[in-house]
């Protein structure tokens, strides 16, 4: 009776997440419209932080209960996650078109960070309140630069034509805060579910937090990108996911690190090296054509299948 209710609490999660995602989604292009805001500054911000909200409450939460192994695996397997399987099922929905600044900017930014969280990890052996700040700084940064990029869009884009004006902007703000409160509200009762099942099976922190905790957390990017792909909301799809990726390095683990040092152990030094990886093969596969191929999306969900493949192979040891 007890799984039974778990699995239940699994369908209301994920019913709470896609209405959740698909207001949310509806709400923020809008609001771009309307303003004249690129929907990849949306997807790359108000997007990327609300549905990252999860993995930063799981994450804190975490820190602040001394589970380290939790804190660090949920964020670099949400992330690695991020990129191979949501990009990847995204693009094999529809292709998704890549801008030259994300490219060019973007991209390469969430690898440093991603690097630097491998370097800070193996050199002090964890993540201290220093590091936390280094984060944060780098996190205020990019903040500025994202409404730089956003003032020189506006003075550029001469042709820009205000959304319908029946989308009143406190209804587009109405759908964002609601649509974001259930995406949060989805994803909680999804990883409660998920990891009482797996605890069922006796899993490690480590493995619970790269796979059902990850995935659990992942699930507003998922759903979220998803929805925007089958919407062609392109841009909203590709800043979803390398905006997340940023915040969940840079506030989600900064923040955690200034709270209290997270012990950075060996086991996660594979991890985190894939996790930087995965940028350069999503680098890679859109530098030409400024597209991620419906090929592309399908090479890094066998990626994926691979790296998951591993993991369930160092549990079953």
């Amino acid at each position: 009776m007890y799984i039974i209710l778990q699995f239940v609490l699994l369908v209301v999660g994920f019913v709470l997440l896609m209405k959740g995602a698909d207001w949310f989604v509806d709400g923020a292009s809008k609001i771009a419209d309307k303003f004249g805001i690129p929907h990849l500054v949306i997807g790359l911000t108000i997007v990327a932080f609300g549905t990252s909200a999860p993995e930063a409450a799981v994450s804190i939460s975490a820190a602040l209960k001394g589970s380290v192994d939790l804190t660090i695996s949920n964020v670099v397997g949400s992330n690695i996650m991020n990129v191979l399987l949501i990009l990847g099922l995204s693009s094999v929905i529809y292709p998704l078109a890549v801008k030259k600044t994300t490219i060019r900017f973007d991209i390469p930014f969430v690898f440093l960070v991603s690097a630097l969280l491998l370097v800070f990890g193996i050199m002090g052996g964890n993540i201290g309140r220093a590091d936390g700040f280094i984060f944060w700084v780098l996190l205020l940064f990019y903040i500025v630069y994202m409404i730089q990029l956003t003032r020189k869009s506006q003075a550029a884009d001469d042709a820009f034509e205000p959304a319908d004006e029946s989308d009143k902007v406190w209804k587009l703000l109405f759908l964002i805060i609601v649509g974001g409160a259930m995406i949060v509200a989805g994803s909680n009762v999804t990883v409660d579910a998920a990891s009482n099942i797996a605890e069922e099976f006796r899993m490690d922190d480590r493995l619970i937090g790269l796979t059902i905790v990850a995935f659990g957390t992942s699930l507003p990017e998922l759903v979220t990108s998803c929805i925007a792909a089958k919407k062609k909301e392109t841009d909203i799809a590709v800043g979803n996911i390398v905006g997340s990726n940023l915040f969940n390095v840079l506030f989600v683990l900064g923040t955690s690190a200034v709270i209290t040092p997270i012990e950075y152990k060996t086991d996660f030094i594979f991890d985190s090296i894939v996790a930087a990886l995965v940028m350069v093969v999503l680098w890679l596969l859109v530098f030409r054509k400024q597209k991620l191929s419906r090929t592309g999306g399908v090479l890094m969900l066998a990626m994926y299948a691979v790296y998951f493949a591993r993991l369930l192979m160092q549990a079953l040891q």
